[in-house]
C-alpha cells in the first residue's frame, strides 16, 4: 500500500498558495485493507475513505469510464492493479496531475510542473472531453489563478469549445453549475471565470441574460470602458475590491442584465433598464435555484441602483424628492435592515467604479444616504401613539414622520 497526496495541494504548494485541503490516493490497497486500517468509506460504490483522525479524503486509485451523457454516466474501476499514473491520467488538467510521495518527491508524468513554471492550463487527456464540469471547472481554476497569470493552452480551448458545441453542458445540473460560480465569486478575480467560458462559447448556453450584454453600446461620456460586457466584467472587479460579500458579488454581475433587451434604435441610452431587469434577474435565479435571500438582494440592486445614483447630483447635493428618498429606503429594507441597505450601497459603488477612468472615483452617495437613513429612522413611535393614533394611522404618521425628517435634512444640506 503505498499513499500519495495528489491534486490541487501539490499544485498549491508548487505555486506558494497555503493549502487547506489534502487529497491522497492510495495505490495497491482494498476497501478491506482501508476499512481494517480504521478509515471509514463514504458511499458505497465509489472507493473513497475518511482517515480516522484527520478525516481527509483518501481515494483508492481508480480508473473511469464513460458510459452515458452528463458527468454522472461513469463507470469506475478501484483494484490494486490500478497504478498512480492509471489515476493521475483520468485528471482535467496537468497542474492537477501531479502527486507527492511520502518521501516529498513529486510524481509527473503529465508535465505538470513545466506547464505550471509556464503558466499554462492545458488538458491531460482526450478523456478531458467526457465530463462536461470540467469546462466550468477549468474556467474557475483560470480565475483561482488569475493571480499567477494563468492562460488556455489552444488545444484546450479548442476542446472545450467543441464540447460547448455538442450540447453537452445541458446535461449539467442547476445545482451543480450555482455551486461553480459560489466558489468563483470567492476566487480572487471572478471575471476571468466569465472571460474564459465566454472564449469558448459557454456564456451563450449557460448564462444568456450576460451574453446579451456583448456589443450594447453605452453614453461614451459615462462609460468609456465600451459596452456593457466590459463594463459589468469591470463591476464585477470592483465589487471584489469593495466586499467579500457574496451578495454583493453577485448582484454586481447582474445589476445592468436589462441594458441587453433595450431596443437597439434606443441605444446607446437605456432609459427604463432597472424595470427591465427585473424578470431577467429571476429566471437566471430561477434556472440555477439560487438561494432566495441572494436574489432579494440582487433584485433590490438591479431595480433601484439609478434612484440611488441619483442621491445626489453632479455638485454632491440632493436631488430627488423627499417621497422618493423614502420609497428607496423603504422598498430596500433599510428601515429594518441597515446593515443590508449599506451593502446594496456597496455594490451600487462598485457600480459607479467599473468603467474605465472612474476606478477610485469618490462616491458620496453611500454616506449621504445613510445619512438620509439615520435622519429619517428618528422616529418617536410611542409618542405618536400617545397622541391617540390606532391601526393604521400609526403606520401613516410613522411614514409622514420619516418624510419630514429627510425634508428638513435636504433643507439643510442645500444651506451648505
Amino acid at each position: 500500500m503505498q499513499v500519495y497526496l495528489v491534486g490541487g495541494a501539490v499544485r498549491d504548494a508548487l505555486l506558494g498558495i497555503e493549502v487547506y485541503d489534502r487529497d491522497w490516493v492510495v495505490v495497491g490497497a482494498t476497501p478491506e485493507a482501508m476499512l481494517g486500517k480504521g478509515f471509514e468509506q463514504v458511499g458505497k460504490d465509489f472507493p473513497v475513505f475518511l482517515h480516522p483522525q484527520t478525516h481527509e479524503e483518501y481515494a483508492l486509485a481508480r480508473t473511469e469510464r464513460k458510459q452515458g451523457s452528463g458527468y454522472h454516466g461513469f463507470e469506475v474501476f478501484a483494484d490494486p492493479s490500478v497504478t498512480l499514473e492509471d489515476d493521475l491520467i483520468r485528471r482535467d488538467l496537468t497542474i492537477n496531475a501531479m502527486a507527492r510521495s511520502e518521501d516529498g518527491a513529486i510524481i509527473d508524468p503529465y508535465g505538470g510542473q513545466k506547464d505550471l513554471q509556464a503558466r499554462v492550463l492545458r488538458h491531460v487527456s482526450p478523456a478531458f472531453s467526457e465530463d462536461p464540469l470540467r469546462v466550468l471547472r477549468v474556467a474557475r481554476f483560470a480565475a483561482k489563478l488569475a493571480p499567477f497569470g494563468f492562460e488556455l493552452a489552444e488545444e484546450t480551448r479548442e476542446l472545450m469549445s467543441a464540447m460547448t458545441a455538442s450540447g453537452e453542458l445541458a446535461e449539467l445540473t442547476p445545482e451543480r453549475v450555482w455551486q461553480e460560480v459560489v466558489k468563483v465569486l470567492n476566487s480572487p478575480q471572478p471575471s476571468r471565470f466569465f472571460e474564459v467560458l465566454d472564449a469558448v462559447g459557454a456564456t451563450e448556453v449557460l448564462f444568456p441574460e450576460l451574453n446579451a450584454l456583448h456589443g450594447v453600446t453605452q453614453p461614451e461620456k459615462h462609460h468609456p470602458e465600451g459596452d456593457v460586457w466590459i463594463h459589468t466584467m469591470m463591476v464585477l472587479e470592483a465589487a471584489c475590491r469593495l466586499s467579500g460579500d457574496l451578495s454583493v458579488r453577485f448582484a454586481a454581475l447582474v445589476h445592468d442584465l436589462g441594458k441587453g433587451i433595450t431596443p437597439k434604435e434606443l441605444w446607446p441610452k437605456h432609459h427604463g433598464h432597472e424595470a427591465a431587469g427585473i424578470p431577467l434577474v429571476k429566471a437566471l435565479c430561477q434556472r440555477y435555484r439560487v438561494p432566495k435571500k441572494i436574489e432579494q438582494f440582487a433584485l433590490k440592486v438591479t431595480e433601484y441602483h439609478g434612484l440611488i445614483h441619483n442621491g445626489l447630483d453632479k455638485d454632491a447635493k440632493p436631488y430627488l424628492k423627499p417621497k422618493t428618498y423614502h420609497k428607496v429606503l423603504q422598498n430596500c429594507g433599510a428601515y429594518k435592515d441597515a446593515e443590508s441597505f449599506e451593502k446594496i450601497l456597496i455594490a451600487c459603488m462598485a457600480d459607479a467604479r467599473g468603467r474605465l477612468g472612474f476606478e477610485e472615483t469618490p462616491y458620496p452617495q453611500k454616506a449621504f444616504w445613510l445619512e438620509v437613513l439615520a435622519a429619517a429612522s428618528q422616529v418617536d413611535n410611542q409618542a405618536i401613539i400617545a397622541q391617540g393614533y390606532q391601526g393604521k394611522e400609526i403606520a401613516e404618521q410613522i411614514e409622514k414622520t420619516r418624510i419630514h425628517n429627510i425634508s428638513q435634512l435636504i433643507r439643510n444640506e442645500n444651506r451648505v
